[in-house]
């Protein structure tokens, strides 16, 4: 039987090994995925930007300690409560843990799971693995540090957790503390899930597209290196997972995240016009309760929110602009800092919509529209190279390619509800029996109109199309073979991402441009021996020298090495596939 576990890991996190199951949902590809694709050498610029539009200067870890925290006193002040006084009623009975108060226990208790670093651990009778024993004591230490005055209790309340049994205990009262720490574990999970989910990633907006499920919104993106590392390891041990890029759960839709993300390759750019529209904007503002609404903060998630879900067509701008102001409700009661669900502030929500309102009216004297609109492009029009690249390497890399409805053209859905709308699968099964016929007939000439005509998404749906023909083809190649980093060579070396797949004979390489703003202009696509010039791909020992390209279903030709303007000639991502040489 197939079984995928809807399980949230930290990126350092793996699955238990003896779960007799094959994987997760994705959400770990996902975050990875969406990682190679942010431009980590602009960490800095991009910090420096957030703190100084927005005025924040507590860290990441505090803020999700004290979202935590917040959780824990205003929606789990019960659960807590109960899982002290199980703990007091056990602790009672010892020399050490007599004296303890109650009071002291929770605030313990408290302050360990607002550390917590991982959804969950899976302690139980019989199982205690050397990875969950290491996330309590990393909670426990940090613990220790951010609170010195409640050292006793939690050095009593560490051995409770990382059940180190004192050897007068009877057999009854081991079985007792280790149904405390089973208890606990219990709570981890759904605080994790409020505090971090529903609250963190809608408060933390330093670059939104790695506020994600599973994600680690401090972390800015991953290196090549470590998104290969992260395919070895899923290709060996897990290489039947889902790899998603987006679900019903995501906090914004796949085309959004890889639009947000070509900000961290113009962090310069970014800051010089952020603060032009906040400018431009500042006479549009209310003033509730003596502060200014929206505070900085809403009005840098609101920026990003603009570039990454403004639809292509001006047509459909109207009926955006009715599901941002849902969406924006939305992300200032998850925020949970000048409104919330239980009590929301119906005059700064107001004021907030009133913004909205007026910054997206349509107008001949809107200096913002007139400035937002042509950086919106550029960024959209990058964004959705960015977006063939992720599209290929989802349907390639170990894993069984997971695409959420409606993700089969553009995705610029935001969090649910908006992601679960209804999806007009007519019309694309209409797309796919029109791309179904022209590639039989002349498929060159139908990447040029795709090219062309990119807005509509079916360039986008022509690449899954071909690309799940050919895993169909190569079935056995895609469910077993192993995963190679390819090197690229050249002055654009690390603009590309490329492996390759092997089982046998038969063999897949996958080639996926990345951070193209200073390769090619906007409108252009990185096309040809003109845009990469010497940039070329290694290839492994053994590799065929002849292969087809199932994406253009031309032949290519190369021994030891090819070219990246000679595999991309038509088509700005390639997966190429052949037989080795007999």
């Amino acid at each position: 039987m197939y079984v995928v576990v809807e399980k949230i890991l930290d990126p350092a996190e793996e699955l238990p090994l003896i779960w007799p199951i094959q994987g997760t949902t994705g959400y770990e590809f996902l975050n990875y995925v969406t990682g190679v694709f942010c431009k980590t050498s602009s960490k800095r610029a991009l910090d420096r930007i957030y703190t100084r539009f927005t005025g924040l200067q507590s860290s990441y870890e505090d803020l999700v300690a004290e979202k935590k925290r917040l959780i824990m006193g205003r929606h789990m002040a019960g659960d807590v409560d109960n899982l002290a006084l199980l703990l007091k009623r056990i602790s009672g009975r010892y020399r050490h843990g007599a004296d303890i108060t109650l009071y002291g226990l929770k605030r313990a208790l408290v302050e360990i799971m607002a550390l917590f670093p991982v959804y969950r651990t899976y302690i139980s009778n019989d199982v205690f693995s050397d990875a969950d024993r290491e996330y309590m004591k990393d909670a426990i230490s940090k613990a220790f540090k951010s609170n010195p005055a409640l050292a006793n209790e939690l050095g009593f309340l560490q051995g409770f957790l990382l059940l180190k049994f004192e050897d007068y205990l009877t057999e009854e009262e081991r079985a007792q503390w280790t149904h405390f720490v089973m208890r606990f574990q219990q709570f981890t999970g759904p605080l994790m899930a409020k505090g971090f989910e529903d609250t963190v990633l809608y408060a933390y907006n330093r670059l939104v597209s790695l506020n994600e499920v599973g994600g680690d919104p401090q972390r800015f993106g991953f290196s090549l290196k470590e998104f290969h590392a992260f395919n070895k390891r899923r290709a060996s041990l897990r290489p039947h997972a889902l790899n998603a890029t987006a679900t019903h759960d995501t906090k914004r839709g796949e085309d959004v995240r890889a639009r947000i993300n070509v900000l961290s390759e113009i962090p310069q750019e970014w800051a010089r016009t952020i603060n032009a529209w906040h400018k431009l904007n500042r006479n549009k503002k209310k003033k509730v309760r003596g502060f200014t609404v929206p505070d900085k903060n809403d009005e840098y998630f609101l920026y990003q929110t603009l570039i990454g879900a403004l639809p292509f067509a001006q047509k459909d701008y109207p009926e955006f602009a009715d599901r941002l102001t849902q969406y924006a409700v939305k992300a200032v009661r998850e925020a949970k800092v000048h409104t919330a669900w239980l009590k929301p502030d119906d005059d700064y929500e107001e004021a907030f919509l009133s913004f909205i309102e007026h910054i997206l009216r349509p107008s001949e004297d809107n200096q913002f529209l007139a400035a937002f609109v042509p950086f919106q492009r550029k960024v959209a029009f990058y964004g959705m190279l960015n977006s063939l690249s992720q599209t290929i390497i989802k349907l390639t890399a170990p894993g069984v390619p997971d695409l959420y409805q409606g993700t089969e053209l553009w995705d610029l859905n935001l969090v649910d509800p908006d992601n679960r709308r209804p999806v007009d699968f007519r019309m694309r099964i209409k797309y796919l029996h029109e791309i179904k016929a022209r590639v039989d007939a002349d498929v060159l000439a139908l990447i040029t109109e795709l090219r062309s005509t990119e807005h509509d998404g079916k360039i986008k749906l022509f690449l899954i199309y071909m690309a799940l023909k050919a895993r169909k083809d190569y079935s056995e190649l895609f469910e077993k073979g192993a995963y190679e980093p390819l090197r690229a060579s050249g002055q654009l070396k690390d603009h590309l991402i490329a492996f390759s797949r092997h089982h046998g004979m038969t063999w897949a390489l996958t080639v996926a441009p990345r951070f193209l703003t200073g390769v090619v202009k906007e409108g252009e696509y990185p096309l040809g021996h003109h845009v990469w010039a010497d940039t070329s791909i290694h290839l492994p020992k053994g590799a065929p020298s002849l292969w087809k390209d199932a994406i253009t279903q031309q032949g290519v030709k190369g021994q030891g090495a090819l070219l990246a303007g000679e595999i991309m000639r038509h088509f700005p991502v390639t997966m190429l596939t052949g037989k080795e040489d007999t």
